[in-house]
């Protein structure tokens, strides 16, 4: 810091002294040596004053330097002063606001309340710090971050204050962009399944007397053909009209988008007109769609339920709608079904499939793991694999993921799913070491059942050391959902547990759930897998690039790798480099492939080199 000002100089008193002491002395030789005295003391007080002005010079300097604007106010908060950064944020020179109260530059949004706290806290403790609004000269809005201290004389008396603050549109405009992320589909701008559960809770929470609630979960038959004869392109555009004539009709209702071709509709009646409203919801859709000069109808599956007859929880109520929907998709497409209590008993085809998802599980012949490798973007080399599980069923063949592993997380088998997953890739990768296989980590999955069990860290230890494989070479993918799951606790002090261990921790379709800065600050994460939904549209895609964007400037913030999921053309691919996207996963490299296949593509090849 520096010195302050002293009239503790005792040259300049002594020179002072030895003048008015000039008059009386009787010798010339005493008067020649008090002027002398009085001399050394004038330059004392120079050297003084030119000390005090080169450091008023260079506090000036640094206040231009800073990019944080500063504004100084007397005791009657007029501004006093202010340096360049508060004019290149604000639009306001100094002459414009010299004078003025400092509140003048107040956007509105604060009320007499927060304003009584702000001065009761600042006299107080001297010190106030927050978010505020404030007005640009030309009567824009911007949140800043404002600290505010008070300056008091010797006194106590506060003459001054001193304020510095700084632009955080940008971080607001980021956070929201995340917040999309998390409660937005990205394609129609409607709630996403993680919004539309907190909005049938909330709903289901304000239903007065005489009230219910009519839900439905509407499925578009074929929608894969309209994407192969129209392109995928012209397919989302399908999506995107379809979902705004389903807003239009239930407005003052709820309309989301789950997923793919699956829509939602909430709506609150006093009525008892389900089956009418079902009715006149397919008659509705069903009107032709003009595309590209093409006339589309479209069919429609619809399972429906109605709260609170059918079950006053959301959960229960999206696995009853889901219910009714397979019930109708059983019976053909083009069929609408209300819930009831017999089809979660019936002996239908999810049933048999768990049964036989369990006998696979037991004799352990149909499982596989399939393996998609992870690159490089910028010159495609090699850095990973993501062990993905397949089920070859004897009878049924290739079994999708999207059929067995929702029934596995509903009857209680991803557990065991999971550790198979875990114990199959361990020993390959123990195999591929010894084999001469490039040494890359293999990535797993993990389910929240895994973590709410609780020996998720003794069963990868075990299956490590059976086949001595260090730690790092297995990576653990989480999905945002998990990481948020109430049930598995925090689960930071694990995580941070197996990553002390060596093991690598990534967030897997990130975007897809509710996406914020706070939590991945407090988890410890080394990578993200930005999910497809945000690459498949790129470059093309305004909103879907900006995201991206947003994501890859926050992810470079934090310090964490992010791997592009989906990336399947040059330009994708370009986009992503060019922003800074270190990684992909994606068939413009690598689609999934069976163990055959990746060894044939990589032994083999070093063999060959060899």
């Amino acid at each position: 810091m520096w010195p302050s000002f002293s009239l503790n100089r005792p040259l300049a008193w002594m020179g002072l002294a030895a003048l008015m002491a000039m008059a009386w002395l009787p010798f010339a030789s005493l008067r020649l040596a008090a002027l002398a005295i009085v001399v050394v003391g004038l330059v004392d007080c120079w050297r003084q004053v030119r000390r005090e002005h080169r450091r008023r010079q260079l506090s000036e300097e640094a206040l231009k330097l800073s990019e944080d604007g500063v504004v100084i106010t007397d005791s009657r908060n007029r501004i006093v002063t202010v340096n360049p950064a508060f004019t290149q944020i604000t639009g306001y020179t100094h002459d414009e606001v010299h004078g003025l109260d400092s509140s003048a530059l107040s956007a509105g949004r604060h009320d007499k309340a927060f304003y009584d706290r702000y001065w009761q806290t600042l006299h107080a403790t001297g010190r106030w710090e927050g978010e505020i609004w404030n007005q640009r000269k030309h009567g824009d809005q911007f949140p800043e971050w404002l600290r505010v201290q008070s300056c008091p004389d010797e006194r106590g008396h506060v003459t001054h204050y001193v304020g510095l603050f700084t632009d955080i549109s940008r971080h607001k405009a980021r956070e929201q962009d995340l917040r999309r992320i998390g409660f937005e589909d990205p394609l129609t701008g409607l709630p996403n399944r993680r919004r539309l559960h907190d909005m049938l809770t909330s709903r289901l929470q304000r239903l007065r007397a005489g009230e219910g609630l009519d839900l439905a979960l509407i499925d578009i038959d074929g929608f894969k053909a309209v994407n192969d004869g129209l392109g995928v392109d012209n397919g989302d555009r399908l999506l995107a009209r379809f979902g705004q004539r389903l807003a239009a009709f239930v407005a003052g209702g709820v309309v989301g988008r789950l997923g793919g071709d699956e829509f939602m509709v909430i709506r609150t009646t006093t009525f008892d007109d389900h089956e009418k409203w079902i009715t006149s919801l397919r008659e509705h859709l069903s009107e032709p769609f003009e595309l590209n000069g093409n006339s589309l109808r479209l069919g429609l599956t619809i399972g429906s339920c109605r709260a609170p007859e059918d079950g006053s929880d959301s959960g229960i109520l999206f696995q009853r709608l889901e219910s009714a929907l397979y019930s109708a998709k059983r019976h053909g497409r083009n069929h609408d079904r209300r819930f009831r209590p017999s089809l979660e008993v019936e002996g239908d085809r999810q049933l048999a499939l768990v049964n036989e998802l369990r006998r696979a599980l037991a004799q352990g012949g149909q499982l596989e793991l399939f393996y998609q490798t992870q690159h490089r973007l910028i010159d495609g080399a090699l850095v990973g694999m993501e062990a993905l599980l397949r089920w070859r069923h004897p009878e049924q063949g290739m079994i999708s993921p999207a059929d067995f592993i929702p029934l596995a997380e509903r009857h209680g088998l991803m557990t065991a799913l999971g550790n198979w997953v875990i114990e199959r890739a361990v020993a390959q990768q123990a195999s591929w070491r010894a084999s001469g296989m490039p040494r890359v980590p293999i990535w797993v999955n993990i389910s929240a059942l895994q973590l709410i069990q609780g020996d998720l860290e003794s069963r990868l230890a075990a299956s490590l050391a059976q086949h001595k494989v260090p730690a790092a070479m297995l990576g653990l993918e989480l999905t945002e959902s998990v990481l948020l799951d109430e049930r598995a606790g925090d689960i930071s002090p694990r995580l941070e547990a197996l990553r002390s261990q060596g093991h690598q921790i990534a967030i897997d379709d990130f975007g897809t759930g509710y996406s914020s800065m706070a939590y991945l600050k407090r988890l410890p994460v080394d990578k993200l897998k930005l999910d497809r939904a945000f690459v498949q549209a790129l470059p093309d895609d305004r909103a879907d690039a900006a995201i991206v964007v947003a994501v890859l400037a926050m992810a470079r913030g934090l310090h964490l790798e992010v791997v592009a999921e989906g990336v399947e053309n040059q330009a994708q691919c370009d986009f992503l480099i060019e922003h800074g996207c270190p990684l992909t996963q994606g068939f413009l490299f690598a689609r999934p492939e069976s163990v055959d296949a990746i060894e044939a593509r990589y032994l083999n090849a070093s063999q060959a080199v060899n």
